[in-house]
């Protein structure tokens, strides 16, 4: 994205000349930030990590940015403050807003403030219905109709808002749409839920309008949120059925399903992931192989290349990266070697990772089932320092267990780091000499951890 954007001549030439008009491609982002608490504003695409800005504010508060190719969302940060603003091609917006009332006092003026005026409007009435009666409690017959009632209103607003334009209306048709097709899709695993019934199946036919749904539309997966998490809904349960078929590691059967998208732009979304989840993978030379074998853009291939160094590192029977002097919540602190001579099985989560505390009975379970065995269950949270006392304070009401201790730099510790950790919860388990028997061991909550512990002790 350019900084500076030459305007001021341009009338002038093309009147003096008969050449060819160059087509626009950017979209201009100014206004002003009043009463900012930091001078400095970032403007950073939803969709595509590489855009993003950081501009300097003007005294007054003021900025400008031009922005090339914009098509989507981006959201528009200011210390702690954030809002979305959605860019097209010829846009030519004003985005202002005041610091002490941030939500309430942002104004968009220009081209393109139309459509954003829709989209704030239409968050709203979203935010409005989340906020009620929880839909995926009720029975099918009453979440399709509140989900449809919803989406009638939504088209009715969209209907009515003046003056935007034909295809920004019509993309926006789309997404309604498929918000609720996405509803649907979610109803039966929210419901087991929400509704507190573990064994609901939903009826034969429930389904049937995502049945003629085209999961390979680039158009709609580059601007649809709503589309994107249907297309990766499907892609996981493709993969989940693949892996079970085959009994092949999940990530791995995720990497097979996507090598066999047709459309590239979905594909190279997907194999940007899956660069990511070769650290989590049980079966690292398989995945990487895979990978090599359909992967084409050469910054993915070089991604992936560095992750296997990292990982090789990391097999069976080699040598486990070691953490040092961890605060222990017990007291005084703990080192991996002060661990040698039993199994350690290593939780790394955060009192933020809703996953991780879905794990938390499952490895209490664990804990007492394994307490008088040759294994000690260690649990280091990456917690940053402000959440320091909630870390303190979860031990303590969700009564855990085993031994408790706190990373010496969160995310940026050298043994996070050593481990290549991406995402947590993140299970590793070493044997007594202190070496790797497996760096992406079963979670809690899998049955198949019960069967590695019982062969290993």
């Amino acid at each position: 994205m350019r900084k500076t954007f030459y305007i001021l001549g341009l009338a002038g030439i093309s009147l003096a000349s008969c050449t060819e008009e160059t087509p626009i491609n950017y979209a201009i982002v100014s206004g002003k930030i009043a009463n900012a608490t930091s001078n400095q504003l970032l403007v950073a695409s939803t969709l595509n990590r590489k855009q993003t800005d950081t501009l300097a504010l003007g005294a007054d508060g003021s900025f400008t940015d031009t922005i090339q190719s914009p098509k989507g969302q981006y959201t528009i940060v200011n210390d702690k403050n954030r809002a979305t603003i959605y860019l097209e091609k010829g846009y030519d917006i004003t985005f202002n807003a005041d610091a002490k009332d941030f939500k309430n006092s942002i104004a968009y003026t220009g081209v393109g403030s139309l459509e954003n005026d829709f989209l704030r409007a239409k968050a709203t009435k979203e935010t409005a219905f989340k906020g009620g009666e929880n839909p995926y409690t009720l029975e099918e017959t009453a979440f399709k109709e509140k989900f449809n009632t919803h989406k009638t209103e939504l088209n009715s607003l969209l209907d009515n808002t003046q003056s935007i334009s034909e295809s920004f209306k019509t993309a926006q048709k789309k997404d309604i749409n498929y918000s609720y097709l996405s509803a649907l899709s979610n109803y039966e695993s929210y419901h087991r839920h929400y509704a507190k019934k573990p064994d609901y199946k939903m009826s034969e036919g429930f389904l049937s309008e995502l049945d003629v749904l085209d999961f390979e539309n680039d158009e709609d997966y580059e601007n649809s949120n709503a589309y994107k998490a249907l297309v990766r809904s499907n892609h996981s349960q493709v993969a989940s059925s693949l892996s079970k078929k085959d009994s092949i590691d999940f990530y791995l059967a995720s990497l097979l399903t996507s090598s066999k998208i047709k459309s590239d732009k979905i594909k190279n979304d997907f194999l940007s992931q899956a660069t990511t989840y070769i650290t989590y993978t049980g079966d690292l030379e398989a995945y990487y192989t895979a990978f090599k074998e359909v992967a084409t853009d050469k910054d993915l291939i070089a991604k992936i290349d560095a992750q296997y160094a990292n990982l090789k590192v990391l097999t069976k029977g080699n040598p486990s990266p070691k953490f040092v002097a961890y605060e222990n919540n017990a007291g005084g602190t703990t080192s991996l070697d002060d661990l040698k001579g039993k199994f350690v099985y290593i939780d790394v989560w955060a009192t933020w990772c809703g996953p991780c505390l879905a794990e938390i009975p499952s490895l209490k379970e664990i804990e007492k089932t394994y307490h008088n065995k040759n294994i000690e269950f260690v649990s280091i949270s990456v917690d940053r320092p402000d959440a320091y006392d909630k870390w303190k304070q979860m031990i303590v009401d969700r009564e855990l267990g085993g031994i408790q201790l706190i990373a010496d730099n969160n995310f940026s510790s050298d043994f996070v780091q050593e481990y290549v950790i991406k995402g947590i919860p993140k299970f590793i388990l070493l044997d007594p000499k202190g070496t790797i028997v497996n760096a992406n061991a079963p979670r809690p909550s899998d049955p198949k951890l019960k069967e590695v512990l019982n062969n290993l002790l």
